[in-house]
């Protein structure tokens, strides 16, 4: 979830990146907070959000490749938790410097909120990819996280809001694309613990990306991005020491390759990637925001197949072709609603 997904979101994420990846609440309109930017108009999609929402296209898509070299040579937790520490705190001083100190004030309950969605969709949603790719191919866990949609479904159904017809049927559609991505991948090759692992990733990613769009956050989206950024870095650094991944640290022994992605993973992948999707959850509708998590397996497998040499098999070609045809439903449901 490339915030992750999961880096993936990561995201977004922020994610993550994915990471996961979402109809997080097909239909839902952004809701507004206090003091903060006007978000879109719910009844025209600019241009700006259709920028915002390819940079986390093809962004966070990436990101898997990233997290996977990533993992080759550091520890998973450590790594990503100074990834969005380091990228919280330049958002926060990009944030002061353009629109000065206040920007970054925020209440008690709303930096609770940002505290919260951070640890479901950097810890949790993006975190949980991390440590997954250590045994999964990149491509695999961003097919995994495509399944972020089934879970945000049954969220919204236990809230008494269930999706338009088209819109779950835009659903039904990726979710097959996802069957018969996967399917080469499940055969055991894989470890099962690790696919396991982008499941819940994905599932604590939608609840992240639900959560979001219920409580009240800082007025500036960048603002709770960053307090975002920061809470959910800080508790994998926790997780990484926790887990031992300091013993015997040895960063000299990081490759250049790792260096370079994780220096990738917190410019694109945290600050671009995982802004402009905590952007389109205050701006854009849910349901259209929720496509990367189509796309980015897309991006992420033909990353993989071309770059790490992961196998693009024909059920990776049709599959995409399905899940490219289920964006197609979905936007295009998400428009004629407007």
């Amino acid at each position: 979830m490339s915030t992750s997904k999961p880096d993936s979101p990561p995201p977004a994420t922020p994610a993550s990146d994915p990471a996961p990846g979402s109809d997080p609440i097909p239909g839902s309109d952004p809701i507004p907070v206090d003091g903060g930017p006007t978000p879109t108009a719910p009844g025209r999609i600019t241009g700006a959000v259709w920028t915002a929402l390819a940079l986390v296209y093809v962004v966070w898509g990436s990101t898997y490749l990233g997290i996977r070299i990533v993992v080759e040579t550091m520890p998973p937790f450590l790594s990503a938790g100074a990834r969005f520490i380091t990228a919280g705190l330049l958002l926060a001083a990009v944030v002061a410097w353009r629109h000065g100190t206040a920007a970054l004030r925020a209440t008690r309950a709303q930096v609770g909120s940002a505290v919260l969605v951070g640890l479901l969709l950097v810890l949790g949603g993006n975190g949980l990819v991390v440590l997954a790719e250590t045994s999964v191919p990149s491509g695999l866990a961003a097919l995994l996280v495509a399944a972020v949609p089934m879970w945000v479904v049954v969220l919204r159904a236990a809230t008494g809001d269930r999706p338009p017809g088209r819109t779950l049927a835009g659903v039904l559609v990726g979710l097959a694309g996802l069957a018969v991505l996967t399917s080469p991948g499940l055969s055991g090759t894989v470890r099962l613990s690790g696919v396991l692992l982008v499941v819940a990733a994905s599932m604590l990613w939608s609840l992240g990306s639900f959560s979001a769009s219920k409580l009240s956050l800082p007025g500036n989206p960048f603002t709770g991005s960053a307090y975002q950024m920061l809470a959910g870095g800080v508790a994998g650094v926790i997780v990484g020491l926790m887990r031992g991944e300091h013993r015997g640290l040895d960063p000299t022994a990081f490759s250049t390759a790792s260096w370079l992605a994780l220096g990738y993973l917190v410019l694109f992948g945290s600050l671009v990637g995982f802004t402009a999707y905590v952007w389109l959850l205050q701006a854009a509708p849910l349901s259209l925001v929720a496509t990367y998590a189509y796309v980015n397996p897309v991006v992420a497998v033909a990353l993989g197949a071309l770059i790490l040499d992961e196998a693009l098999t024909w059920p990776i070609v049709v599959g995409g072709a399905i899940v490219v045809a289920a964006v197609v439903v979905i936007v295009s449901t998400e428009r004629r609603k407007k």
